[in-house]
């Protein structure tokens, strides 16, 4: 684990506004200043509405990137309020130092995955009133062709979040084994065609090293019957999915991560969590659902003898989704899920 600087940033005096009225503290508008070209924060107004913050309140998010939720939540946070921001990636920490001093609340930031960052808080004895996760890549990342996140792109074959981590998507290709490239194709992409894939992988990378990603594009279309290359998208999304889960371990992150947030919850507290695939949404729900279970013994038992009792209530039944006009706006949001829960109790907690 390695957690690089934190850094703490009060509010800067507001500036004069221009005269015709000051927009509500709360209020979620069209795309502006919690957002810069090309960035547009996802489901922002929904997570807003479920989080429901409140001056004064400490509000963690767990994976600032851009910084777009975090401008929205800091207006309602007020300057008695705490935004404490979590990411590991160099270019988040600077977009924060960009915007912290204009922010309406008390900031910090802490440079680390977000289970290291939240395992920090814990041994600090944090306590906060809400804590979210915006999951995947942010836009900034694969919208800087150079660190080989998109497939549309030629680029080195990185996928680092992290820059300094040793271990990058390349080394992954270079090194692994058939077995094992099929197997992480299937489990971290949901990959059909994960076994002819990964045998054309090291096909190719036997009469040459495969270093960019259009090279790999292109051994993936050689591995991939003609029709199915022009349905459901990209031949190489799930490729490329599987691949930078794996480079920045998304999953065991986010494993960790989960019941260390919750634990830093105050009773009352939410956590909130925006996945774009399957595997990031499996165990968000699952994570909430389990903490909403009450009894767990045999149906036929005719008293409960468990004695567990819901540590959380789900506010959202089922996954809120963006509507027609935000992905008409941002294409990008078309597979956003939100889930979130209110801890109900502060003891107890499950591991």
């Amino acid at each position: 684990m390695r957690l690089l600087e934190m850094t703490r940033s009060q509010r800067r005096p507001p500036r004069a506004r221009p005269s015709g009225g000051r927009p509500s503290a709360g209020a979620v508008r069209a795309p502006a200043d919690g957002e810069r070209s090309g960035h547009v924060p996802v489901l922002a107004a929904e997570l807003l509405e479920l989080i429901d913050p409140h001056p004064g309140q400490t509000v963690i998010d767990c994976t600032f990137g851009d910084g777009g939720h975090a401008q929205l939540l800091a207006r309602r946070l007020g300057p008695t309020g705490t935004l404490v921001a979590i990411d590991r990636d160099p270019v988040a920490e600077r977009r924060f130092e960009a915007l912290a001093p204009e922010m309406a609340c008390s900031t910090r930031f802490i440079r680390a995955g977000y289970a290291e960052g939240l395992e920090l808080l814990l041994t600090e004895g944090l306590r906060a009133d809400a804590a979210y996760f915006d999951l995947g890549m942010s836009s900034m990342q694969v919208d800087t062709r150079e660190r080989g996140f998109s497939y549309s792109y030629l680029a080195p074959l990185d996928m680092r979040m992290d820059p300094e981590q040793q271990l990058t998507a390349r080394e992954i290709v270079r090194d692994s084994d058939e077995r094992g490239l099929a197997r992480m194709l299937r489990d971290f992409g949901e990959e059909r065609h994960a076994n002819a894939i990964a045998r054309a992988i090291v096909r190719q990378r036997a009469k040459a090293p495969i270093e960019t990603t259009l090279e790999l594009v292109d051994t993936i279309n050689s591995a991939i019957p003609a029709p199915a290359r022009f349905a459901g998208g990209h031949p190489a999304k799930r490729v490329f999915q599987a691949l930078r889960i794996a480079v920045n371990d998304e999953l065991g992150q986010l494993d960790r991560a989960l019941p260390l947030a919750w634990r830093l919850l105050r009773e009352g507290g939410v956590l909130a969590g925006i996945s774009f695939h399957s595997l990031e949404d499996r165990r968000v729900k699952r994570f909430l659902a389990d903490r909403a279970r009450g009894c767990i013994c045999p149906p036929d038992l005719p008293v409960c003898a468990c004695g567990r009792e819901p540590q959380a209530a789900l506010i959202t039944r089922r996954s809120v989704v963006p509507g027609a006009d935000e992905i008409a706006r941002n294409p990008r949001a078309a597979s956003a899920r939100l889930r979130a829960a209110r801890k109900l109790t502060d003891g107890g907690d499950l591991q």
